[in-house]
């Protein structure tokens, strides 16, 4: 099975094979009413609509293809606590309120997980931490890192390069950090599991239903899609890397950047076992990052950052199966089934944005690749502010959306930035 109306390319994805049959929404078509309208079936709208409806809103969600379908149900399923940004950063610029961004963000995989307990979601979870390996220059970042956390009382373990090798079972880093926080999931059953929660909670979820258009009437917002439209006092706009023209606001304050992955088919007995023996997930300090697990059923999945043309995508692809192979030889001859990719939405900033845009009307954008883990969490905050609470006392800061110059060039500047950024990793430098 492969992702439906994708690019062959980026279609043939693991996670699409694996997951189990979706129950499929129905497409809207009539007018609906509800105390909240959610546009977007990735996994920060489906935890919006889910913590919503739990605390007693009736939900709509709208979809344009199917929950789960974006960046969602095709990431690298790692559950990564904290942001992109170190807790010391993030405390520096937001003050009190970053202290809380720090501990939501960073309690965010047990969030994910307990989750998963509470309802029953089958989705090859694993929480046996995640490892930030570090290249001999971003050794002394990854050290900082651990030291913060470790300050706010996170067990987090520094690894040297050989405990690394050995954790990973390959590899040449010069060390690395141990998070005992993260985890992996299977990213497209996790996201039909949260679906099939949110809709057990009274979550009325439609897909193959694009909204249209947004217009402001005397008792809240009007939600226009091609076949019906949802009349609501709330609306969240959730659609993250792959936001249209619905707002432009929305649209033009994240860079869709593409990430693409390559998986083998399950590894026999004999590799299975040197290969990440413990379970754990790894993602490096490389400017042009990679990142890398085994998923439940046995088969090693490599990710790192793609490209927009079709030669361009081939020649990514083919990179991340050398990477692999240098990282561990033993991978030599096993067969790569799947390959994949999508849209990451990243922000100047590097941090998520959780916006009002109008009186009722707000956004939740900008994973940055911890779309898993965040995505969940701040979906959380998001059903909390939309329940009435005071963005002052909420765990994340309601911010403008600052429009990106020049975005419509960005596919430019994404080119550039990596260049740099492969640059840098080859004089070991950043």
């Amino acid at each position: 099975m492969t992702i439906s109306n994708e690019i062959g390319a980026l279609a043939q994805s693991l996670w699409t094979a694996t997951a189990p049959e979706p129950t499929v929404g129905p497409v809207l078509g009539e007018d609906l009413s509800a105390d909240i309208c959610v546009i977007g079936g990735g996994i920060s709208g489906l935890s919006t609509a889910l913590h919503a409806a739990e605390a007693g809103q009736s939900v709509v969600l709208i979809e344009a293809e199917t929950p789960g379908w974006g960046a969602s149900g095709r990431n690298g399923g790692q559950v990564l606590p904290g942001l992109k940004e170190n807790p010391r950063e993030v405390v520096a610029h937001f003050g009190e309120i970053g202290k809380r961004m720090v501990a939501a963000t960073g309690a965010a995989p047990d969030l994910v997980f307990d989750l998963i307990r509470r309802h029953g979601i089958d989705c090859g979870a694993r929480q046996e931490g995640w490892v930030h390996a570090a290249a001999a220059h971003g050794l002394d970042g990854a050290r900082d890192r651990a030291a913060q956390w470790r300050v706010l009382g996170v067990d987090i373990h520094d690894l040297s390069a050989a405990e690394t090798r050995e954790m990973l079972g390959g590899g040449q880093y010069a060390g690395a950090l141990l998070d005992p926080r993260g985890g992996g999931v299977q990213p497209l059953a996790y996201s039909q599991g949260l679906a099939a929660a949110a809709a057990k909670a009274g979550v009325r979820i439609f897909a193959q239903t694009r909204a249209e258009a947004l217009a402001q009437g005397s008792d809240g917002w009007i939600v226009t899609t091609p076949k019906g439209r949802v009349r609501a006092g709330q609306v969240a706009i959730c659609t993250n890397g792959y936001s249209g023209p619905l707002d432009q606001r929305v649209k033009r304050n994240v860079i869709p950047i593409r990430s693409i992955q390559v998986a083998t088919d399950p590894l026999p007995a004999e590799v299975t076992p040197d290969i990440l023996p413990g379970g754990q997930v790894v993602s490096d300090t490389q400017k042009h990052l990679l990142y890398f697990r085994r998923d439940a059923g046995g088969r090693f999945v490599m990710g790192g950052a793609g490209a927009y043309t079709d030669a361009a995508l081939e020649r990514a692809f083919d990179r991340l199966k050398r990477h692999a192979l240098e990282l561990f030889p033993q991978l030599k001859g096993q067969a790569w089934r799947y390959r994949w990719g999508g849209n990451v939405a990243v922000t100047v900033d590097h941090l998520p944005h959780l916006a009002e845009l109008a009186p009722g009307l707000h956004a939740l954008i900008g994973l940055n690749g911890r779309g898993v883990a965040a995505a969940t969490a701040l979906g959380r905050v998001m059903a909390t502010r939309l329940g009435g609470e005071r963005p002052e006392a909420l765990e994340y800061p309601v911010r403008d959306l600052k429009l990106i110059p020049f975005h419509r060039f960005h596919r430019h500047g994404v080119k550039m930035v990596m260049l740099w950024a492969a640059l840098q990793d080859r004089l070991k430098i950043g």
